[in-house]
């Protein structure tokens, strides 16, 4: 058989992914549902974008971001008397509005669950499955926010529900991803919740309700971030980090200048500036010791949260706190933009669960020192003016009640 490497690249936004009908101007499987396809002779990385850019008019190098990179797998085409070497990708895509080329007969954002309902190219189920979210890469992520990454979580249980696995395998699934992001409120509610509603004790029931979690968790986030975006109008802001709900939030405020901290060891808040000033933000980007310095010289300070726990206090990317004390000594208010979902209600606000960085990325020498490397810190309740949520602004009060309710999403357990 002749051996022929080809992409297949899934664009996602939200929680959905692009699939094209190949027209009949294409030389194979005419009719049939695929993805972004195209030869990838000699570096499947490029072309990968390449085929982007020529399938959708989506510009590549701004509007998407690559999540993950899957292990070639071959499909044998024996009427065709082709060995396809199938190299599959994943790439975030900021936006919908798709220009088609002549390859195209129709397309559609649908949920992936979708591609075992319709006719497809060979395997097109399988290519997903190599690059489709997992608990290593919910476990793993340390770039996105909890927001991001709770959504990716239910998409797991989705699509093991989706694809067969049984009620005690999805129970199984859902304990290790609780074990995968302990510290993540919103993972845990957001798992929590898959199973707490689901009525029944059946993987028809986790694929219902988990498509409902997430579609209530993507409107919860926007929810959020509208809110905040009304607080804040105008204002001038500092922020850290990478938030997605913080991010909408900025943007919509339509901020008069955004300082944004660098966030280290990560530097994530670079992308952040990055993607602020393409939106059309002023921006400075800063380092997270200036951070402290410039404070004052801003209306507020917008942060998002990994969690709020049940007094009030939000654990966020270290530096959060440092910069929330310069701001209290500036009298700037200090805000955190996130779902209630991010409250943590079982979580001890004396000794909450803390990840740390890896060592390695301080500090690689030969010196025989200790490194603390810490990924989040935890900014006390009297630092914070408010939790801006979906419902509005809460106090340490209106936190406690949240808690509260979202305990009761724990008894499956």
């Amino acid at each position: 058989m002749e051996e022929t490497h080809v992409v297949t690249v899934f664009l996602r936004n939200g929680t959905d992914v692009l699939l094209f009908r190949r027209s009949e101007d294409v030389g194979s499987y005419t009719g049939r549902w695929g993805a972004v396809a195209g030869h990838a002779e000699g570096d499947p990385d490029g072309q990968a974008r390449v085929e982007i850019r020529e399938e959708t008019g989506i510009d590549p190098g701004t509007a998407v971001h690559l999540a993950r990179a899957g292990e070639p797998f071959v499909v044998a085409d024996a009427a065709r008397g082709t060995r396809w070497v199938v190299h599959p990708y994943l790439f975030d895509c900021d936006t919908r509005d798709v220009t088609p080329n002549y390859e195209t007969a129709d397309y559609e954002w649908v949920p992936p669950t979708a591609i075992r309902e319709r006719e497809t190219v060979p395997d097109l189920w399988t290519s997903y499955d190599r690059v489709r979210p997992s608990i290593a890469s919910v476990r793993d992520d340390a770039t996105h926010g909890s927001a991001y990454l709770s959504v990716r979580a239910c998409e797991v249980l989705r699509d093991d529900a989706a694809a067969g696995a049984d009620y005690d395998a999805l129970l199984g699934t859902a304990r290790d991803l609780l074990a995968a992001r302990e510290s993540m409120a919103a993972v845990v509610n957001r798992v929590n919740r898959v199973v707490a509603e689901t009525g029944e004790r059946s993987a028809d029931a986790i694929l219902t309700s988990a498509c409902e979690t997430i579609d209530d968790a993507l409107d919860a986030d926007d929810g959020a971030a509208a809110a905040a975006a009304v607080e804040l109008r105008d204002a001038s802001l500092l922020t850290l980090s990478r938030s997605g709900t913080a991010f909408d939030a900025l943007v919509g405020a339509d901020p008069s200048r955004v300082v944004v901290a660098e966030s280290r060891t990560g530097r994530e808040g670079v992308d952040t500036a990055e993607r602020l000033a393409a939106e059309g933000l002023d921006v400075t980007l800063t380092t997270d010791a200036a951070a402290a310095s410039l404070v004052g010289d801003v209306d507020a300070v917008l942060v998002g949260a990994d969690t709020v726990l049940r007094d009030g206090s939000v654990v966020n990317k270290v530096g959060t706190r440092a910069a929330a004390l310069a701001a209290a000594e500036a009298d700037v208010p200090v805000y955190a933009v996130c779902a209630r979902d991010k409250v943590a209600p079982e979580a001890d606000p004396d000794d909450p669960a803390l990840e740390d960085a890896p060592a390695s990325a301080l500090y690689d020498g030969d010196a025989p020192l200790d490194v603390a490397n810490p990924l989040f810190d935890v900014t006390p309740a009297s630092l914070v003016t408010g939790v801006v949520t979906e419902n509005g602004v809460l106090d340490a009060s209106a936190v406690a009640d949240v808690a509260a309710e979202l305990r009761a999403l724990r008894d499956w357990r």
